[in-house]
């Protein structure tokens, strides 16, 4: 078994054995990060990555955690505007790092850092990753990269301009049954892909209490007209894309791997059908997205009934994959040991009368076998640790992980044009100006 809290494990066995746990013999070739962990490039002995970590709210916390038990990072800056946020997180450096309350000037004072890690709301995230990048630092950003894809797209042009690493926070490109999983597709397990169905079901209201205070003693009243709108940021459209960026973006990118290319049209209908509490984002949304072989994906997310949880369920003339599951079923699964007797029994003769009648139709009624494992082993992770892991490596190595930064610049415009579809109630094409060209 893969375990991801084993102290004595190093960082570079880890890797290791998370590509041939992936069963990445065909992935290696195309993916720069798995090749990384081949060892294709030397890492510098002895040097940790001086991190600076820009946003320590609950994503944030979790990232620290994990960066804290990675021997080969050094958190040593942590900022954020919210005092309650940066005083935990000082805490929790035990006196190793330095507080900042505004991201500027941890750029200005700490000159000495190797990379930025961004957790903060999504209409921060371009503003940050960009004055990051000029100054010098390699960047991860959680996803979604941001509010606008004109925003997403001077990320990515910044990163070209200055040569650095920009990596945008998808797990699932780290994870070793998901990698397994396209490699098996890639492989023709469940033949031509020919539909995708992903789904993300909650139950609750997301809203977070707000504590007393007055927003302007530690943030800008032009942005933030309240307590409210700070801490629930999620629900406004000033600064989030509610579902579509924090959800929806995470099952795009899969659905853009697997499919080897972006949507070029996209419909969907969004609805505030149940938290009638003045939120302003929807908490039901429901998506198509074409793509130019004629394969579609459908997406539907809502905040008011967790039965079906999420999955992304991948469909071919072959098979079927459910990905979070990590199961997969044949369409043609052998026959069992009772039925090929029958079938022997038949072919001899043995039965004097063979019915010719029947019913015309046979109804298709869902599958009910268990399905096979996509991977056997058992990963005690969801790909945080193993993208951080990735991040810090690419950081001593010198790796760009570009193919990952195309990943998660289509997977965040994708989330964004479906946006867009549906508060337009139109059918939303990619624009040309927002296709990437000639990324080295």
């Amino acid at each position: 078994m893969l375990n991801v809290e084993e102290k004595t494990t190093t960082r570079r066995d880890f890797l290791k054995k998370t590509a041939m746990v992936a069963g990445s013999t065909m992935l290696a070739s195309q993916l720069s990060w798995l090749r990384s962990y081949a060892g294709e490039k030397k890492e510098k002995k002895g040097e940790k990555v001086k991190i600076g970590l820009v946003g320590i709210g609950s994503r944030g916390h979790l990232l620290y955690l994990h960066l804290l038990d990675i021997p080969d990072a050094e958190v040593v800056a942590v900022c954020d505007i919210y005092p309650p946020h940066l005083e935990r997180a000082l805490q929790m450096s035990q006196g190793k790092a330095k507080g900042f309350s505004e991201h500027r000037r941890m750029l200005d004072e700490m000159k000495d850092l190797d990379a930025v890690v961004i957790a903060t709301p999504l209409h921060t995230h371009a503003t940050i990753t960009i004055d990051a990048l000029q100054a010098g630092k390699k960047v991860f950003c959680e996803k979604s990269m941001a509010k606008e894809p004109e925003d997403a797209l001077k990320m990515v042009n910044t990163a070209i301009e200055t040569g650095l690493l920009l990596q945008i926070g998808h797990q699932r490109m780290f994870h070793p049954r998901y990698l397994r999983a396209f490699e098996l597709i890639r492989h023709g397990q469940l033949g031509p892909v020919t539909q995708i169905r992903a789904y993300w079901h909650r139950n609750g209201d997301w809203r977070r209490n707000v504590p007393r205070g007055n927003v302007a003693d530690f943030a800008d009243p032009a942005m933030y007209p309240d307590m409210e709108h700070f801490i629930n940021w999620r629900l406004y459209r000033a600064y989030s894309r509610g579902l579509m960026t924090e959800l929806a973006s995470h099952q795009l990118q899969v659905a853009n791997y697997i499919l080897g290319s972006y949507p070029t049209e996209i419909m969907g209908a969004g609805s505030i059908n149940h938290w009638k509490d003045g939120r302003e984002v929807y908490d039901n949304v429901n998506l198509v997205y074409a793509y130019p072989n004629g394969t579609q994906v459908i997406y539907d997310s809502m905040t008011s009934n967790k039965h079906y949880g999420l999955e992304e369920q991948v469909m071919g003339p072959k098979g079927t994959m459910e990905l979070e599951a990590g199961l997969m079923w044949s369409e043609t699964p052998p026959p069992a040991p009772g039925i090929l007797q029958l079938i022997n029994n038949i072919e001899h003769a043995i039965f004097d009368n063979i019915p010719l009648g029947g019913a015309s139709w046979i109804p298709d009624t869902p599958v009910k076998d268990e399905g096979t494992p996509i991977l056997d082993e058992k990963i005690d992770d969801d790909g945080t640790r193993l993208e951080l892991e990735g991040f810090v490596h690419a950081a001593r190595t010198g790796e760009l992980y570009r193919d990952l930064l195309v990943q998660g610049y289509y997977a965040t415009v994708a989330a964004l044009l479906g946006w867009e579809a549906m508060v337009t109630g139109k059918v939303v094409t990619m624009p040309d100006e927002l296709v990437l060209r000639n990324i080295q």
